[in-house]
């Protein structure tokens, strides 16, 4: 490590430090009051103010979320960026901490809030290496709203042009089952792509005593959820990884009327990218070839979510000196892909990048699940996720 980098990574722990106590405040301000998909305007309002207090140049993309930028602009090698999520689930907040949401039926049970105050450390240590003249580049922070609905407010940002001349980006996203003080990494995919399906039915309905007489539409959809994964497992390569699980079963009113209409909603997950391209127009076709025998028809609403995240081999490799200079050789953990969909996965095919894991665990203590309102997360986890955010965005910024 030279000089300037073993300085940088000094700097950036004690500033993190100094404002320990201030982010832990901000995560559970956050937490309290959580924000759904594209309404985030608190959120908006209070990370913009502060990072804007630190130096930052900051822009309010439409309808909400936070684009901010510092450093030299005629450095090379031009911009690294930093993206955090900022919004909430549509699930009611059972923790039972002292800061558990205050908004009904909205929590942040999938660690948003620890993501959002991790890249504000990262954006207050970054303005001070900035203000000593150690920030040898120039870096961009996307605070992004709406990540939690598909396709993504990655999408949004891209489209709105946060992404040009960028030239690395990172990202974070909690992980219960990894102990706080550890980053879980892995190279390649670390996502699967999440796609969301919904298959509507309608057929003339009639009598249970006379299903000879109508379309039989309760059992087509019964059909349609037992067998479309099973055509699946047969039309698409198996080392794809594809599941379709249903989280919506809905029809008639009583037991002995066929319903006239219908329908099944679930999420479709593959792990690989190519498969995840050509996977809907054979899900349609099955669905049709499904119902056909039983006299009813099908319309298949089909919304194409998320690739996956691939991490860059150049990126992950950035991202790793970054772990070992914040936590030290045993910092570091591997991790295996996830069925779970992420927009940061828009960003990646434009532009190479990396995602960590970041432990939030308590060692010896109970592993809780994301999207459950029980999620509780060890907050020494903020600092961490600030500290390898910064030294990420310092490495791309100053190569070896």
């Amino acid at each position: 490590m030279s000089d300037h980098s073993a300085l940088a990574t000094e700097l950036i722990s004690e500033v993190v430090a100094k404002y320990d106590a201030e982010l832990v405040d901000l995560r559970r301000d956050l937490h309290a009051h959580p924000e759904l998909s594209w309404a985030e305007t608190r959120t908006t309002e209070l990370v913009g103010q502060r990072v804007e207090a630190a130096g930052w140049q900051v822009t309010y993309p439409t309808p909400t979320g936070v684009v901010a930028e510092l450093g030299p602009t005629d450095a090379s090698p031009g911009v690294v960026a930093l993206r955090a999520d900022i919004d909430a689930l549509p699930v009611q907040d059972v923790s039972g901490v002292d800061w558990a949401s205050t908004v009904p039926g909205v929590a942040h049970a999938c660690g948003h809030d620890v993501h959002t105050t991790s890249m504000v450390g990262a954006a207050l240590a970054l303005a001070e290496l900035h203000e000593r003249g150690e920030l040898p580049g120039r870096v961009r922070l996307l605070f992004q709203p709406a990540e939690e609905v598909m396709p993504g407010g990655a999408k949004h940002l891209i489209a709105h042009g946060h992404l040009e001349g960028v030239q690395r980006i990172f990202a974070l996203h909690c992980d219960p089952a990894v102990d706080v003080g550890r980053v879980g990494m892995r190279s390649g995919a670390l996502t699967s792509a999440a796609d969301k399906i919904e298959v509507h039915l309608e057929g003339t309905g009639g009598h249970t005593s006379r299903p000879h007489l109508t379309g039989d539409l309760t059992f087509a959809l019964a059909k349609v959820t037992s067998e479309l994964p099973a055509v699946l497992s047969r039309r698409m390569d198996p080392r794809a990884g594809v599941s379709v699980v249903w989280g919506v079963v809905r029809a008639g009113s009583a037991p002995n009327v066929i319903p006239d209409r219908g329908m099944v909603a679930g999420t479709v997950r593959i792990l690989d990218q190519v498969a995840w391209a050509g996977c809907e127009p054979i899900i349609r076709e099955a669905v049709h070839d499904i119902v056909r025998p039983y006299g009813v028809t099908a319309t298949v609403d089909y919304l194409q979510g998320v690739p996956p995240v691939v991490n860059d081999p150049g990126s992950n490799a950035i991202l790793g000196a970054a772990v070992r200079a914040a936590l030290g050789q045993g910092g570091q953990t591997s991790v295996p892909q996830s069925l779970g969909g992420e927009d940061f996965g828009w960003y990646v095919e434009q532009v190479p990048g990396s995602m960590f894991r970041l432990g939030t665990r308590t060692p010896g203590g109970p592993t809780y699940d994301l999207h459950q309102g029980n999620l509780r997360v060890d907050e020494r986890a903020v600092s961490i996720g600030s500290r390898v955010l910064a030294q990420a965005a310092l490495g791309a910024l100053r190569p070896s």
